[in-house]
């Protein structure tokens, strides 16, 4: 591939890899990581250099209750391996599943996934004061009963009655094999990176790189990553076609473009609510405040229609 060909990195939701609020068997997770890569091999197949992010919330969430349920006869995992864990497998589906499509269409790119370290500061006043949502809906007499007898801390997510698991989330800072990635992507290789926002570390300055129990936004992490690598776009995928302002009321409306301005008034209005929209559209802004082209968010199944203009919402300079 040429070092002049149009880069993006594009980041998919938790929810694209397995059913929202199911707890899914793999080979589920397979069927629905098939699907969702239509967009993918049609980014390719207009001669984009990828790197790919994914979350993991989800997955995460089942992975630390089977821990708490087999505390009794097994050592305990702290997160930030759970964390490295999910970017494995989660990435080995993505990484095979693309395999296959790219072979089924006649093309040759080739894919790697890379378990990514993320900087943060231990002292982020976050790590105190849980915000980010992990695993699935509970009932709130489920969440009352988790919250008494594991020790979470849980909030409710859509209403009084859907509630999830909340920890630590903080800011961060840095990719810690960004040079790699970037060679990587210049070469032609579509990178899965930054999986679950990366595996959140803090540099300790008697032993180095330490990791801590937290996990960090992966769409703030995508607009790192697209930094990193020097894309053109950012495209955060999410189960909704477009942004909307005045979400779920009388006079809701689709906003099919923002320029930083409009998408920062919008913010400090309080249309998009974090745990949802808002980090989305928070990493889209900030992309392209460090001069990325543009920002899309856009449905899994739209990625060709946005990039034409004709779907999803852009943020653009």
């Amino acid at each position: 591939m040429s070092l002049s060909a149009r880069r993006a990195v594009v980041a998919f939701g938790g929810n694209a890899i397995s059913p929202p609020n199911q707890v899914a068997d793999y080979s589920t997770q397979f069927e629905y990581t098939h699907r969702s890569l239509g967009g993918i091999v049609e980014l390719l197949k207009r001669g984009y250099n990828l790197a790919i992010t994914h979350g993991n919330g989800p997955q995460v969430g089942i992975a630390l209750r089977r821990v708490e349920l087999a505390e009794a006869e097994l050592p305990q995992v702290p997160l930030e391996l759970l964390v490295a864990d999910t970017q494995g497998s989660i990435g080995y589906m993505i990484e095979q599943s693309l395999q296959n499509r790219i072979a089924r269409e006649g093309l040759n790119q080739r894919v790697v996934t890379l378990v990514s370290q993320v900087l943060v500061n231990e002292n982020d006043p976050a790590l105190s004061e849980p915000t980010k949502f992990i695993g699935r809906i509970y009932s709130r007499d489920d969440a009352d009963k988790l919250m008494r007898e594991e020790g979470w801390i849980m909030k409710s997510f859509n209403s009084e009655n859907e509630w999830r698991r909340v920890v630590g989330s903080p800011k961060p800072l840095g990719i810690v094999n960004r040079k790699a990635m970037r060679e990587l992507v210049q070469a032609g290789m579509v990178v899965i990176a930054g999986g679950g926002g990366g595996i959140p570390v803090y540099r300790d300055p008697d032993h180095g790189l330490k990791g801590i129990d937290a996990v960090i936004d992966k769409d703030l992490v995508a607009a790192i990553l697209a930094h990193e690598i020097e894309a053109d776009e950012l495209i955060i995928l999410t189960n909704i076609d477009s942004v909307r302002i005045n979400f779920g009321k009388p006079d809701e409306k689709v906003i099919s473009r923002m320029r930083i301005g409009e998408a920062r008034e919008y913010i400090s209005q309080g249309h998009f609510p974090p745990g949802r929209m808002g980090p989305k559209v928070e990493a889209a802004v900030r992309f392209v405040e460090q001069g990325g082209e543009r920002s899309i968010i856009c449905a899994v199944e739209q990625v060709d229609a946005a990039i034409r203009g004709d779907a999803g919402t852009a943020i653009v300079p």
